[in-house]
């Protein structure tokens, strides 16, 4: 069971670790790191490994994006797989400037996970 991040988060947070993989190329990128929010309505992947794969994006489409202090962004829109649990998920995922990215609803919704709090891990519940 992977623990919970606590380099990055205090208190510590589930972080998973997922592969991106660009859809036209082939190309992948693995061990990104990504929290596990049920709060994210979408999954928003981190810039810096979009632009290793060179991901293209939408240049017509953004989203305003919101978070829960109120702080407003725009964040642009790529294409890719993205892999998890051993699942694939193909679509478009929204791009944030960050170091990690967001689990969102639209994947967590398809995957049933067990977060044990007091143990600091969570699992994929089978």
């Amino acid at each position: 069971m992977p623990a919970y991040d606590s380099s990055r988060f205090n208190p510590p947070a589930p972080l998973a670790w997922v592969s991106l993989k660009d859809i036209g190329n082939g190309l992948v990128v693995s061990d990104i790191p990504m929290l596990i929010d049920s709060g994210a309505d979408v999954t928003l992947i981190p810039l810096s490994f979009a632009n290793q794969l060179n991901l293209s994006d939408d240049s017509s489409r953004a989203f305003e994006l919101e978070g829960f202090d109120g702080n407003k962004s725009t964040a642009r829109v790529v294409r890719a797989e993205l892999h998890f649990l051993n699942r694939t998920f193909k679509g478009e995922f929204l791009v944030v400037d960050q170091d990690y990215g967001y689990l969102g609803r639209n994947i967590l919704n398809h995957v049933s996970l067990v977060l044990d709090g007091p143990c600091s891990t969570w699992d994929e519940q089978k």
